[in-house]
C-alpha cells in the first residue's frame, strides 16, 4: 500500500505540474444547403446572415436546446435581424469570466440560398476546444443554422497533439422560441412566453440539413507562456500549520488556488481577486499530511508545490 500511495502521489505531482498546452491551427468552411428539392419552398431575397461564433469551454455555452438560457438575446437577435451586437457582448463577458477564449467571424457571399462561408488559420486552444457557430436564416421569423459546442479535441494525445483530424458534420435550422412564426415570411408575432431553442422539424424546412460544415486540421504545437510568473509566486511558511500564504500573485492572471490530497482529491479550492497581491489559506480544518497545492492561471497554464500541513 505504500509503495502504491508514493507511484500514485508523484504520478500526480507530475501531471499537475505540466506547463504545456496545445494550440490547433484549422480552416473551417461552411456549405449552405437551401433548395425546394430539400425544404418546401426558397423564400424570395432568400439569404443568410454573417457566419459568427465563439471557442469556448463549457458545453450549450452560448446555444442550449429548450432551454431559455440567460445568454439568450445574442442568439435571438442573429435569429430575428442578423443583429450580431448581443451575441459579441455575450462572447466578451464569457471571455472575461474565463468559459470563452475568442470571438470568431467567418467571412462569405450572402446573396443567395447557396454560398460558402470560410474562416481560415483558426487558432484554438486546447482549454477552449468548442465551436459554435450561427447564421440567420433570413428571411425567417427567427430560425438559425448552428453548429453547437463541436469539440474539436480527440482525446488521442498520440495523434495530432489530441487534435481531430478533418472531419465534416451536418448543419440543421433552429427556432429561436421567440417568435411564433410558421413561413419564411410571417409577421411578427412575439412568443409569450418566450420558449427554448428547438431544431426546425416541420414544413417549410422539413428537418432537411441546411448545410455541411467542414473543419480542416492544418497543424497543431505545443506551447509554454508565463511559466516564469507562476515560478515567481511565494508561497510559506513550508511545511505550515494554520495558515500558508500565497504572495506575487498581482501580476498573474491566477483563476484559484487549489490544495488536493495525495489520492488526487479536491480539498480546498478558492477564487483569486486580480487586484490581490497576496492570500492566505487558512488549513485548521484538514489533517496533518502530505499535499498537493496547485496554482490555476486563466491562460490555461499551473503550477503545483508540495505543502506539508504539520
Amino acid at each position: 500500500m505504500k509503495n502504491f500511495t508514493s507511484t500514485l502521489y508523484v504520478g500526480l505531482l507530475f501531471s499537475l505540474s505540466v506547463f504545456s498546452q496545445s494550440i490547433a491551427d484549422y480552416d473551417i468552411s461552411l456549405t449552405t444547403i437551401w433548395n425546394a428539392t430539400d425544404h418546401t419552398s426558397v423564400p424570395g431575397g432568400a439569404h443568410w446572415s454573417p457566419l459568427v461564433g465563439a471557442s469556448h469551454n463549457t458545453a450549450n455555452q452560448f446555444v442550449e436546446l429548450g432551454v431559455v438560457s440567460p445568454m439568450a438575446n445574442g442568439i435571438k437577435d442573429i435569429a430575428e435581424t442578423g443583429g450580431t451586437g448581443n451575441f459579441n457582448n455575450e462572447v466578451t463577458a464569457a471571455i472575461g469570466s474565463g468559459f470563452a477564449d475568442q470571438y470568431v467571424v467567418g467571412f462569405a457571399v450572402f446573396s443567395g440560398p447557396v454560398g460558402i462561408f470560410t474562416k481560415n488559420n483558426l487558432q484554438v486552444n486546447e482549454n477552449f476546444p468548442l465551436i459554435t457557430l450561427v447564421s440567420m436564416v433570413a428571411p425567417s421569423p427567427d430560425w438559425f443554422i448552428a453548429v453547437n459546442s463541436v469539440n474539436l479535441r480527440s482525446g488521442n494525445s498520440g495523434i495530432n497533439n489530441g487534435w481531430k483530424d478533418t472531419f465534416t458534420i451536418d448543419v440543421f435550422a433552429y427556432d429561436a422560441g421567440t417568435d411564433d412564426g410558421t413561413n419564411y415570411t410571417s409577421p411578427d408575432v412575439i412568443s409569450n412566453p418566450r420558449v427554448g431553442v428547438f431544431m426546425l422539424t416541420n414544413a417549410p424546412v422539413n428537418g432537411k440539413r441546411m448545410g455541411t460544415i467542414t473543419f480542416t486540421y492544418n497543424s497543431s504545437t505545443l506551447s509554454i507562456s508565463k511559466v516564469n510568473l507562476l515560478k515567481n509566486i511565494k508561497t510559506f511558511p513550508n511545511p505550515a500549520k494554520d495558515v500558508i500564504s500565497i504572495s506575487n500573485i498581482q501580476n498573474i492572471e491566477l483563476k484559484n488556488i487549489a490544495i488536493y490530497n495525495i489520492l488526487g482529491r479536491l480539498v480546498i479550492e478558492l477564487p483569486t481577486e486580480k487586484s490581490a497581491s497576496k492570500l492566505d489559506i487558512n488549513l485548521t480544518n484538514i489533517s496533518k499530511g502530505i499535499y498537493l497545492l496547485k496554482l490555476n492561471a486563466f491562460d490555461g497554464n499551473s503550477l503545483t508545490r508540495k505543502l506539508i500541513v504539520e
